[in-house]
């Protein structure tokens, strides 16, 4: 929670009824690259958007750039076919004006402006070409948009480029662009060795212009989320959500050198990725290396978050940027899917005295739960525990690590369910810690307690108070309300107790 701004009690004003966050519903946004062509709509919270609408064509508008100078004919024609789609698409929709932005390819190609003519001509659509250092600055600001507080160094590698920009308080820094995309590489001459001399060369420059210490590396474009992908494959990690993907330095040292004894073919087979992307994986991995050997970062992070969220960042109101993405996302689920909305709020003051020594990123965690707790109430009942996992786990939501996705999961498994045991989650579940499992435990029993205790505010019909140092667990019923402690009401009691390991006082 630090680095989030809160008003108004423990949830803040929620904002996303808000004029100028209504304004950013439904909002649409094009990107054209060197090697693909991707129409994004944004719907829903506008801090933490779902995608309403996301489709990609592999064009290579930029293969063969290097050697001729011009946008590859055959992905020129790909790519304008994609842009009538798109723009058909986007008024059947509703949106309009669609932001387009165009990057390295046509940016550096001699038929640049030709093409954004035909663009224009042929769809009406108004293709905006970003320069290097913009095209830096707007993935940086899609980086803020999943991890506000983020601070370290982004780099976003694109067909035909790759950009580098500081992060840091909510502002991006110092930015600079280089040439080395893994499209345009493919094609230079000299073979193997003078690419590896091309890319060691170039980021020692870029070493040069960006020259702090950058703890964190946050990595934006499709070839970094490939590598990523490979990097689970080849650790045999569970959890395929690549955005907050950690990675440390070491491990990408050893899936680079672990891609280079496979096929291209071999690797689509692991991850089913295009044969367009994975191509360029064996250079985009040694590009990753040369920047991992020279930057040094202790930490890696994957961002699925780009250049076209960066451009739905560009239109949010200031105090719209400073809210928690994830609280935000989980606000706005529950106003739309849960029985009671505005329960949430109200379930967390319920249980608040178990978390009172808890870190303000727990706290956050617990919030995120409560908000959630009741939203997947139409699945099924035998199933509901699991779908509660499933959703925490997989969900679009930003400023969540993977720890974190897994906390809230098993919250929300006991929510609906005493044991974990038998479920179809365990190797899951071996990615937190045991202390992290117990208290995401406790929280579900509590919710699970709370939620049935009252339907309507169970902090107004009784209190729990929490002695950790006695084991000791009180529940104060106010004189009127003792028929809700009713047998049910008991068990789920005994229940939370047991996973405290505590003693229990009812008066």
């Amino acid at each position: 929670m630090d680095g989030y701004h809160d008003e108004d009690g423990p949830f803040g004003r929620p904002l996303f009824n808000d004029p100028k966050a209504k304004a950013l519903k439904r909002v649409g946004a094009i990107d054209v690259g060197s090697n693909s062509v991707r129409m994004v709509v944004f719907d829903g919270a506008a801090r933490s958007p779902a995608y309403f609408f996301n489709e990609k064509v592999m064009a290579g508008l930029g293969a063969g750039l290097s050697e001729t100078g011009h946008l590859n004919p055959e992905g020129r024609d790909r790519a304008l076919a994609a842009l009538c789609r798109f723009s058909l698409l986007a008024k059947g929709m509703g949106v309009s004006p669609m932001t387009c932005v165009a990057t390295a390819a046509v940016r550096d190609a001699a038929d640049g402006e030709d093409f954004r003519a035909d663009v224009a001509r042929e769809t009406g659509l108004n293709l905006w070409v970003a320069e290097g250092s913009e095209e830096a600055r707007l993935s940086a600001q899609g980086v803020f948009l999943g991890w506000p507080t983020a601070r370290g160094l982004m780099c976003d590698i694109g067909g035909s480029s790759m950009e580098l920009a500081e992060l840091g308080d909510g502002v991006v820094g110092r930015r600079v662009s280089s040439q080395i995309g893994p499209l345009k590489l493919m094609s230079m001459k000299g073979g193997a060795k003078a690419r590896k001399a091309l890319i060691d060369e170039t980021i020692d420059d870029l070493r040069e212009q960006i020259d702090g210490d950058y703890d964190t590396l946050f990595l934006v474009g499709g070839s970094w989320r490939a590598i990523a992908r490979l990097d689970m494959e080849r650790r045999g990690y569970p959890l395929k959500v690549l955005h907050e993907y950690r990675m440390t330095a070491k491990s990408i040292l050893q899936t680079v050198k672990w891609i280079s004894e496979f096929s291209v073919d071999e690797l689509r087979a692991m991850t089913g990725n295009s044969e367009a992307r994975m191509r360029l994986v064996p250079i985009a991995s040694q590009v990753l290396k040369s920047l991992i050997l020279r930057f040094k970062p202790k930490s890696v992070a994957v961002s699925s978050y780009g250049i076209r969220e960066g451009l739905l960042y560009e239109q949010m109101p200031f105090e719209l940027k400073r809210r928690d993405p994830l609280i935000e996302a989980c606000r706005y689920d529950e106003a739309m899917n849960a029985r009671i909305p505005g329960f949430g709020k109200f379930l967390y003051r319920f249980i608040e005295p178990l978390f009172s020594k808890a870190s303000p990123e727990r706290i956050r965690l617990v919030k995120a739960a409560c908000l959630l707790h009741d939203v997947s109430w139409r699945a099924h009942p035998d199933y509901r525990a699991e779908v509660c996992f499933d959703n925490a786990t997989r969900a679009n939501f930003g400023g969540l690590d993977h720890q974190g996705r897994i906390f809230l999961g098993v919250a929300l498994l006991h929510r609906y369910k005493n044991s974990r045991a038998g479920t179809r989650f365990q190797e899951l579940f071996e990615l937190l810690p045991e202390k992290d499992l117990r208290d995401a435990e406790v929280l579900g029993k509590a919710m699970r307690f709370g939620a049935m205790f009252s339907v309507q505010r169970p902090e107004l019909m009784g209190q729990l108070k929490w002695h950790p140092k006695k084991r000791l667990l009180k529940l104060k019923l106010h004189p009127d309300t003792k028929a809700l402690f009713g047998e049910v009401a008991q068990a789920r009691f005994a229940s939370l107790a047991s996973s405290l390991n505590a003693e229990t006082l009812v008066s």
